[in-house]
């Protein structure tokens, strides 16, 4: 290690020893990662159900560190940074991690600063994807032993410069101290004074007992708010570098269509045109301008021809995604004999497309050297760094070197997974040998997208004269959500026969007689891909709108009918009774409501965290309005009450707003709700009162980012029908 501690551009993938160089430490910190097998198609009828499990189980990708990966703690005298390997997309993460490693490093969370790391700084690409609300719960683990690692190696060379044994030390608020006197020493005086080798600790440093937390489950301003108040915090629109140009580039007229031919046109002599640059082969024509404004003027003024694309419309999609034959992903007990007798219930429910509609449109800066070989560095607000280095290097060159920063993200839910704005950046700059920078109005941002894609679920269920259930039978339909956007092979997409996306939320949590569920996978002539929560939330949506049916039948409560269908046995059942409960005490559940009021229930699991949501709605006024949430979320440790509060109202606010508002439509081919007067969110004077209570606790934090979304929907239909509306099976509500 050098003393300009510039990391290696391929790390090294063999254990790493703890290693610093003057005034800067180093660690390294590792854990296992998974990995997805997809084996012959043997008996696999009967072998997709437990591939199905295994995957829920697993979740759609690596949600652990991988050995190569790096967290770095920097040390100097104006305090301690954190370099992060997880992306702030306004979830709070930064300041989560923050109390992690302040916890083990016993110092106060302001005492730190954290830093994004970048693919130049010593992480694998593939460690710094974010998503599937898996950050803090992968990185707790690793953060407190790294952070432990370099509290212990702090105390042995302040030990060896105060002449005293380490055990004679005790650590607080960033400084040890000599017990029993007044001889201490900061940390930064610690680096400030070392000579040579640090000694490693001989042992694994002991961990923090959780009754002696000081930060961890404490609630903590963000790490982040004084930057984004005063206007500091850098987004991907923000991003700027001398001598940096706006790019624009054509964009296809309706999906599917490909570049055929294009020429400057009017563009070349426009106003401002720096110049034109055109790769019909990659299907690319843009330009470069002194202006943003100028840049899509002269891109608008291409000469440009399309292949036809697709026509497809909004009723179209629908009748595609049609339940029917699929792939049997769950298989219990005897459906043909549960059905044949009892109370028969059955509703179909559908769920449309759906934008992710985040504040910051797409953008990208990219500087690019001369050269086949020239260095490409970019400032992206993306999900996942590697997904740009590839898809660059894809375009530019293998051989080139890339380096991804990673700006703040102004929203995202899934949408910027990817990025494909940095490649389209990139071609610019290594055309004009400048830094040019792009960035989408909201118009092209909603057309130029992929999508929630539109789900279709027919239920059929037997209520046995009990009123028991004897037995549901779910059939369902989805477009594409992870094949949509992995590389995977179609061939083996089509084996397997669904998408993993969509095993969130689609298996019902009870306690069954039978049950069987066939899942159907469409390949759509759209673009879909994530959105929050996968599929947790149009499942969610007809599971628990279902469940309500069925109590509704037999003439029971709600609430105590899913008590009441609840596995007695297992840590699952137990904690789903557990937030079903609290939920239900929070917004006074047996209480007597005036006519035009009700109130509806539904939960959820997701990330190991389970939730139960409560949702009172007013029909009085013959409108629909949604008066009142309560939550209840058992998602582990948590690490940051206010964080994590501020998580589930964020949730509830976007569940509402897709219940409520959220339609994408399509005509000819096209996105036709392309701003917000045609696509429509949740106001703020629309929001209600959002209340969060959390319970269970545990010794490690689950997911939070996206579970509390999962019942939303569902809790409001079936409030609706409490207040004596209709029962409603579609989203958006519509009395």
């Amino acid at each position: 290690m050098t003393g300009d501690d510039t990391a290696p551009s391929e790390p090294d993938v063999r254990p790493k020893r703890w290693r610093v160089a003057r005034r800067r430490l180093l660690i390294g910190a590792g854990a296992t990662v998974g990995s997805l097998l997809v084996g012959v198609p043997i008996a696999l009828e009967y072998g997709r159900p437990s591939l199905a499990r295994w995957m829920l189980e697993r979740g759609t990708g690596p949600a652990e560190i991988p050995e190569s990966s790096l967290v770095w703690f920097e040390l100097t005298g104006d305090g301690i940074t954190v370099h992060v390997p997880k992306i702030e997309m306004g979830q709070g993460i930064h300041t989560a991690l923050a109390q992690i490693a302040a916890e083990e490093l016993r110092v106060r969370p302001e005492q730190l600063a954290v830093v994004q790391a970048d693919t130049a700084r010593g992480f694998p690409a593939a460690t710094l994807f974010t998503f599937g609300s898996t950050s803090v719960a992968s990185l707790y683990t690793p953060i407190r032993e790294a952070a432990a690692a370099v509290r212990e190696m702090l105390a042995i060379e302040a030990a060896r410069q105060l002449n005293v044994e380490p055990a004679e030390l005790t650590v607080a608020e960033g400084a040890l101290q000599v017990a029993g006197t007044g001889r201490v020493l900061a940390y930064v005086d610690v680096i400030a004074a070392h000579q040579g080798p640090w000694q490693e600790p001989g042992e694994r440093p002991v961990l923090r007992p959780a009754g002696e937390f000081t930060s961890i489950g404490r609630s903590a301003p963000r790490v982040d708010f004084r930057a984004k108040v005063l206007g500091e915090a850098t987004y991907g629109y923000d991003a700027r570098l001398p001598g940096m140009d706006y790019g624009a580039f054509a964009v296809p007229p309706r999906f599917g269509a490909r570049l055929e031919s294009a020429e400057p046109g009017d563009a070349a002599g426009m106003p401002g045109v720096l110049q034109v640059v055109i790769d019909v082969e990659a299907g690319f024509a843009g330009v470069v301008a002194d202006t943003r404004t100028r840049a899509w003027a002269a891109a608008r003024a291409l000469r440009t021809t399309w292949s036809e694309g697709t026509r497809v419309d909004t009723g179209a999609l629908e009748r595609q995604v049609t339940a029917g034959d699929g792939v049997v992903l769950r298989r219990d007990g005897s459906i043909r004999n549960a059905l044949s007798r009892g109370r028969i219930v059955q509703a179909e429910y559908r769920t449309p497309m759906a934008a992710h509609a985040h504040l910051e449109p797409l953008a990208a800066l990219a500087a690019v050297e001369p050269g086949p070989a020239g260095k490409v560095e970019l400032w992206v607000p993306t999900q996942s760094p590697e997904s740009v280095l590839e898809d660059v290097r894809a375009a530019l060159g293998e051989e080139r070197e890339v380096v991804v920063h990673v700006t703040q993200l102004g929203g995202s839910f899934g949408r910027k997974g990817g990025q494909h704005l940095a490649v389209e950046a990139a071609r610019l700059s290594a055309a004009t040998g400048r830094p040019v920078h792009v960035g989408w109005t909201r118009d092209t941002d909603l057309r130029q997208a992929f999508y929630r894609p539109p789900t279709h679920t027919k239920m059929r269920g037997s209520v046995g004269p009990d009123g028991m259930i004897r037995g549901v039978e779910q059939v369902s339909a989805a477009g594409d959500i992870i094949w949509a956007v992995a590389g995977l092979p179609e061939p083996v997409r089509s084996l397997i026969g669904f998408d993993p996306g969509g095993l969130l939320g689609l298996f019902l949590p009870y306690d069954l007689p039978a049950y069987r569920l066939v899942n159907r996978r469409e390949q759509l002539p759209v673009p879909t891909g994530p959105w929050r929560g996968l599929g947790l939330m149009p499942n969610t949506f007809a599971l628990e709108s279902f469940f309500d049916e069925l109590a509704e039948a037999a003439g029971t409560d709600p609430l105590t009918y899913r008590l009441a269908h609840l596995r007695k046995s297992g840590e699952q059942g137990e904690r789903l009774r557990t937030v079903l409960r609290t939920a239900a005490q929070m917004a006074g559940w047996h209480e007597s409501l005036p006519a035009g009021l009700g109130r509806g229930i539904a939960c959820s699991g997701d990330a190991r965290t389970v939730v139960a949501v409560v949702a009172e709605v007013d029909l009085s006024g013959g409108r629909l309005r949604v008066t009142g949430v309560d939550v209840a979320v058992d998602c582990g440790l948590v690490v940051n009450p206010a964080g994590a509060k501020l998580q589930a109202q964020g949730s509830v606010v976007m569940g509402l707003s897709s219940a409520l508002r959220e339609e994408l439509r399509i005509q000819d081919g096209q996105v036709v709700s392309d701003n917000f007067d045609s696509y429509p969110i949740l106001a703020m004077a629309d929001t209600p009162p959002v209340r969060v209570t959390f319970v269970g606790g545990g010794e490690v934090p689950y997911g939070m980012g996206e579970p509390v979304v999962g019942p939303v929907p569902a809790a409001v239909a079936n409030a609706v029908r409490a207040a004596g509306g209709p029962r409603l099976r579609s989203l958006p509500l519509r009395l």
